[in-house]
């Protein structure tokens, strides 16, 4: 739907920090400084991503790159060259300065030239941002919001002098350089929180997390840990585990690879320490198996909860629907590992639950610890789908799991590789919750910095800048002396 209001009047009277402005500036409707030009609806039939000219259309307007090619008859005038400011004219109203090659200006996106003597391009993309969510935000959306360019010509923006333009434009250019370089540095904390972790579990299944407890503790061997321990009843039937080495990067591989590990851990099948099942899905035809008190997990509830504990589903189903399949109710403690659909969301049962046909579970023994199994699958990170089959959708299958060895640790040094990968992950995520605070915090400061500039507040005032009522004066002239611009006349590509 289109923008109803009118825009003078909604800002005069609304209370945006972005549209104010300082007393001494004037008002001035875009269309007095600039000319706006609507996009040309070129021909669909001619679009292709190889052959023809660069087209810039709406979806571009964010990227500020396109990959779409024009090779049909071009109209003269509905270039788009570097540097200049576009407009999206349908849904959010997205602008930018145009950082692509020089390409054609396709229909809903327009392009705005400002007029010289008196409008800073790069002043007008600064100050048009705040009108346009305003128009935006009072743009009713049953449908898609759009955008009109005789509302864009009425917007009144405000026009200080040009030497006063400038000088806004350079400390903003100056103050924006600043919080964008902390924004660069806060984003990459992020974006490492991941690989920081991954950093942590690999260190700890490589024994080094720990090194310093092995020396200073009496720890029993793993092989006195299995000889204590039975082994699980496993259920019959399937496929045997492969033969086949896989050798994984972290606390897990298929079989036994050639890999040293620390005093006193052994290479196990964790078919020796953890009875391993999968699950299996109620008829869904079946709504009265459906909407009981059973937990039943899914691939998206793993998703929810990769690397934690769950304690409840999205879906669940009933007594009914459970023994009306080959799922069945598994208990507190059991490891999850989603091996199809989307592979390798791991988490830990926090309750009895029964799983989809998706996971893997292993439910551990005496001699493993549920969190020390779950971060040695963490710590594969993607290297896990490496364990299976398939580049578009990728599936471990079970002669592999069965196949799965853990490097297992002594049972009182797992659990201090678990309290100590707890640790350093609480101080990561800490550190994660920090980087994001200060980005909202970035965010906010820019708003204010540009909320001062467009009050007056940034820069000092020069008493030699042009007044205002002679700026207007100049407008009026210029405008009275120049003639409506005409366009249409095709040419050949």
């Amino acid at each position: 739907m289109s923008f109803g209001e009118d825009i003078a009047a909604l800002v005069e009277r609304t209370d945006s920090a972005l549209v104010q402005k300082a007393s001494w500036w004037y008002r001035v409707p875009l269309g007095h400084v600039s000319e706006i030009l609507n996009g040309y609806p070129f021909p669909s039939q001619h679009f292709s991503s190889e052959h023809g000219v660069p087209l810039i259309r709406i979806r571009d307007v964010t990227s500020g790159k396109t990959d779409t090619k024009f090779s049909g008859d071009i109209p003269e005038g509905y270039w788009i060259e570097e540097g200049d400011y576009v407009i999206g004219m349908d849904g959010d109203f997205n602008a930018r300065r145009w950082s692509g090659k020089r390409g054609l200006l396709n229909q809903r996106v327009c392009k705005i030239m400002a007029d010289r003597r008196f409008l800073d391009i790069e002043f007008l993309s600064f100050i048009l941002p705040g009108y346009l969510k305003l128009i935006n935000d009072y743009t009713p959306s049953v449908t898609v919001k759009h955008l009109s360019s005789r509302t864009l010509q009425a917007t009144p923006i405000p026009l200080p002098s040009l030497p006063e333009q400038r000088r806004i434009v350079r400390k903003l250019d100056t103050l924006s350089a600043r919080t964008t370089t902390a924004r660069t540095h806060l984003t990459a904390i992020e974006k490492l929180v991941e690989r920081y972790k991954l950093a942590v579990l690999r260190s700890a299944y490589a024994g080094n997390l720990t090194a310093d407890f092995r020396e200073d503790s009496v720890l029993e061997p793993v092989s006195a840990l299995l000889k204590r321990t039975p082994p699980p009843q496993q259920g019959r039937g399937g496929r045997q585990a492969t033969t086949e080495v896989k050798a994984g990067q972290g606390g897990i591989s298929v079989n036994i690879p050639d890999v040293n590990l620390p005093e006193k851990w052994e290479w196990v099948s964790l078919l020796r320490i953890a009875r391993q099942e999968t699950g299996h899905t109620p008829s869904r035809s079946r709504d009265d198996w459906w909407g009981g008190d059973v937990c039943w997990m899914s691939i998206p509830d793993a998703n929810l909860h990769h690397g934690r504990v769950i304690s409840d589903t999205i879906q669940k189903t009933n007594e009914q629907g459970l023994a009306n399949s080959s799922a069945r109710l598994l208990p507190a403690g059991t490891v999850v590992l989603s091996r199809t659909a989307s592979v390798g969301y791991i988490c830990i049962m926090g309750r009895e639950m029964a799983t989809s046909q998706d996971f893997a579970t292993w439910t551990c023994t005496d001699a493993l610890l549920p969190e020390y199994l779950m971060y040695a699958l963490l710590s594969e990170g993607e290297d896990i789908k490496k364990f299976g089959e398939g580049s578009t959708h990728t599936t471990i299958y079970f002669p592999e799991i069965r196949a799965f060895h853990i490097k297992l640790a002594p049972l009182d040094e797992q659990r201090e590789i678990v309290r100590r990968i707890e640790t350093a992950f609480a101080k990561i995520d800490r550190l994660a919750t920090e980087a994001a605070k200060a980005l909202k915090l970035l965010g906010r400061l820019d708003q204010r910095i540009l909320a001062k500039a467009f009050v007056g507040e940034l820069v000092p005032q020069d008493p030699t800048d042009e007044p205002a009522e002679a700026l207007l004066a100049r407008i009026r002239e210029a405008r009275a002396a120049t003639p409506k611009a005409r366009r249409g006349r095709k040419t050949r590509a």
